[in-house]
């Protein structure tokens, strides 16, 4: 018998945990190094997730390790105003690294957290209500997040709040918009959403929040110039403008923050997944000038471990990483690989639809036929299954699209690279036959 199917563990999960995602895979993890992590069994599994796509630099990267072990003995946790040097430390080292003038800096947990704090803000300088987000977005589970999410999870759980409006996605692959010459027409798309948003909108704007790519989504990826005729409409109508890069941000699109592609700085950014590489370590960043309206307005958002010491050092290290490697362009240049090994795929395989994304943020799009586009659920989750019984963990996003979300740690190598390309193959042969 395999040790993953050791009867008292899972009996014991089974009784005490809740089920808060769907099924748990069929594995007991063990340990994780690298990119790989350790099942019961003693298997190494590539890890094409990073965890939940936090693990950026891989599983317990030795200067991580080294400066958690330090901190968690000299200064873990403080009450919420008290101050420390790593605290005041990475925030000026984010707002040093960040677009624009985005100089003031709130660390929190999770990115649940930091958009709350974002949304909570901008309808506090703005005295507005409204939330704008897209049609296959993914913020958090918490009130104002979960509220403007909109790619799966909304039903059984009563009203959203008010001022809730939504635009359609960019979905480049299945858009209703196509121009007379075949061509995927964001901009009248762009139009009909914001005119819709504004026969719903009662007057009361606050924000619009965004992720440059739309990950839980299904990696979709606005073409150029949408994100800054997006800005636009935003300033019309006095949307102040939320990028969200929880899953974006520090590198692994192949710039350091994938709005940098399109020369637009929101109002405010939030950090969360990427910046504590797996430690629970969030960021929401604004402007001088929007944080001085809060502070009079007598902003407040006070949590647990807003400005813990602890995760905060851990995340200078995680920065200082990324900058020294130069892993932003080893993400481009790594997943040029990725995409080119997953277009080779798509030339053996009629289910592969399509192949998004940047840099080492990827989606590959199963259907049940390339002329239909029908989305093949099922058959993703086949092929997931097979993948972890070849030893690799996937992601397939959530709603029943059959896309999988692919995004390896940015310090992933090319054997590793090429090993995930070769397990794909294999799975999708086994689940296609």
């Amino acid at each position: 018998m395999s040790a993953n199917d050791d009867p008292a563990f899972w009996a014991k999960a089974n009784a005490h945990l809740v089920r808060y995602g769907g099924a748990f895979s069929p594995v007991i993890a063990e340990r994780a190094r690298g990119n790989f992590f350790i099942d019961a069994d003693g298997r190494s599994i590539l890890d094409f997730t990073s965890g939940q796509m936090s693990a950026i630099l891989g599983h317990s990267h030795p200067e991580i390790v080294e400066v958690a072990r330090h901190w968690i003995g000299e200064l873990d946790h403080l009450y919420s105003t008290i101050l420390s040097r790593p605290v005041v430390d990475l925030a000026a080292l984010i707002a040093g690294i960040s677009p624009g003038k985005l100089d003031r800096v709130l660390l929190v947990s999770t990115g649940g957290e930091s958009n709350e704090a974002a949304l909570r803000m901008a309808k506090l300088v703005t005295g507005g209500h409204e939330i704008v987000a897209m049609s296959r977005s993914w913020h958090g589970v918490t009130g104002g997040a979960s509220s403007a999410t909109y790619s799966s999870s909304r039903k059984g759980y009563g009203p959203a709040l008010p001022g809730a409006l939504v635009l359609p996605a960019p979905d480049t692959y299945r858009s209703r918009f196509i121009d007379a010459r075949g061509v995927y027409d964001w901009r009248s798309e762009l139009d009909f959403g914001f005119e819709l948003v504004d026969r719903q909108s009662t007057g009361a704007p606050a924000a619009c929040i965004v992720e440059p790519i739309l990950s839980s989504g299904g990696v979709l990826e606005p073409p150029e110039g949408y994100i800054a005729a997006l800005a636009d409409k935003c300033r019309e109508r006095g949307l102040q403008l939320v990028f969200d890069e929880a899953q974006t941000g520090l590198g692994r699109t192949g710039h350091l923050f994938a709005c940098e592609r399109d020369g637009v700085v929101p109002d405010y950014l939030t950090l969360s997944k990427t910046l504590g590489a797996g430690l629970p370590l969030a960021a929401m960043l604004t402007t001088a000038e929007i944080e001085d309206v809060a502070a009079e307005r007598g902003f407040l958002f006070y949590t647990t471990h807003a400005s813990d010491p602890l995760p905060a050092a851990v995340g200078l290290k995680v920065i200082e990483i990324i900058l020294r490697e130069r892993l932003a362009e080893r993400a481009r240049l790594l997943g040029d690989r990725l995409k080119a090994g997953l277009h080779a795929l798509q030339q053996r395989y009629d289910c592969i639809g399509d192949i998004r994304g940047r840099g080492l943020l990827l989606g590959l799009d199963l259907v049940e036929d390339r002329r239909s586009r029908t989305p093949a659920p099922e058959l993703a989750r086949r092929v997931a299954r097979e993948c972890l019984e070849l030893g690799m963990m996937t992601s397939v996003v959530r709603g029943g699209f059959g896309i999988f979300r692919i995004a390896p740690p940015i310090t992933i190598g090319p054997a590793e690279i090429d090993l995930g390309l070769e397990i794909f193959d294999r799975a999708l042969a086994r689940a296609t036959r």
